[in-house]
């Protein structure tokens, strides 16, 4: 199949390409790396009256650290990061999980913005930012404004976007050197979406951790309460206290009705947590 119809406009920069996007009355789509919308076009399940080309906005492609957080624009490619074309904040958490996205032919075109903006709970970065404790900033004509990735995402492919809104940059915080990270996911073959992700920051000298699940068919779950997976506490010794029986019921309530999918997505997690005690 081919796209329906569509106009096609490339801005000189974020005003115009905001402008284009608030166009009253106009279905409008932005492309950046196409990896998720040019297949979306092609098989017709979204038809945009315009297309809003931001690849050759520089702002959005600029990528340095500020104070204590790495400051992302949203057209960094996955590839970039893999490369080490972008300050590292998080020990080379990052560029593992860059490295592990689908293929290079990917990875040299797709965003990180596109991919957080299509918001599918299977891809790497909504996972793994919210375990970094990464904020958005996201703008529209009417300004800016921020939010925690973990609110971002609010069900499987739906974000909290708002209409004529884009997101414009990512802050991912620099990881502490006492932190441990892991991060593992379930594929049938490399290169496919995942069936289980877990990604986890442990910091068992502060006694804090951030916890995530993700691949389930709803936005991905932040454990509120990561102490609980341990036995309470969080220490040098996590891996040996990592509780099965307790992740188990957190999916459940979570609403993974199958017990074989919550086998999954358990033993996946509990090898990102030997990942980041290895």
């Amino acid at each position: 199949m081919k796209p329906a119809p569509f106009g096609y406009v490339r801005p000189r920069d974020l005003p115009a390409a905001l402008a284009a996007l608030g166009e009253p009355e106009v279905s409008a789509r932005i492309i950046a790396g196409g990896q998720s919308l040019g297949p979306m076009l092609n098989l017709r399940l979204v038809e945009p009256q315009l297309i809003v080309d931001i690849t050759g906005l520089a702002e959005l492609k600029q990528a340095e650290r500020c104070g204590d957080e790495l400051v992302l624009g949203a057209c960094v490619t996955h590839a970039d990061i893999e490369d080490g074309r972008v300050p590292d904040v998080t020990g080379g958490a990052m560029q593992r999980v860059a490295g592990s996205i689908a293929y290079r032919a990917v990875r040299n075109r797709g965003t990180v913005g596109g991919s957080l903006s299509h918001a599918d709970p299977a891809a790497d970065w909504v996972s793994a930012l919210a375990a970094f404790g990464a904020k958005l900033t996201l703008r529209s004509l009417a300004g800016s404004r921020t939010l925690a990735m973990e609110a971002f995402v609010v069900g499987a492919l739906e974000s909290a976007l708002r209409a004529g809104e884009i997101v414009e940059t990512i802050h991912i915080p620099v990881m502490p050197a006492s932190a441990h990270w892991g991060y593992f996911k379930a594929c049938r073959k490399p290169g496919e979406f995942a069936h289980a992700i877990g990604a986890v920051m442990i910091d068992p000298s502060a006694g804090t951790a951030r916890v995530v699940i993700g691949a389930i068919d709803s936005a991905p779950i932040l454990i509120a309460n990561p102490a609980e997976l341990f036995g309470g506490r969080i220490g040098g010794d996590y891996k040996e206290r990592f509780d099965a029986r307790v992740a188990d019921a957190i999916l459940a309530k979570a609403g993974v009705a199958s017990p074989a999918h919550r086998h999954i997505h358990v033993g996946v997690l509990q090898r990102a947590v030997r990942e980041a005690a290895a």
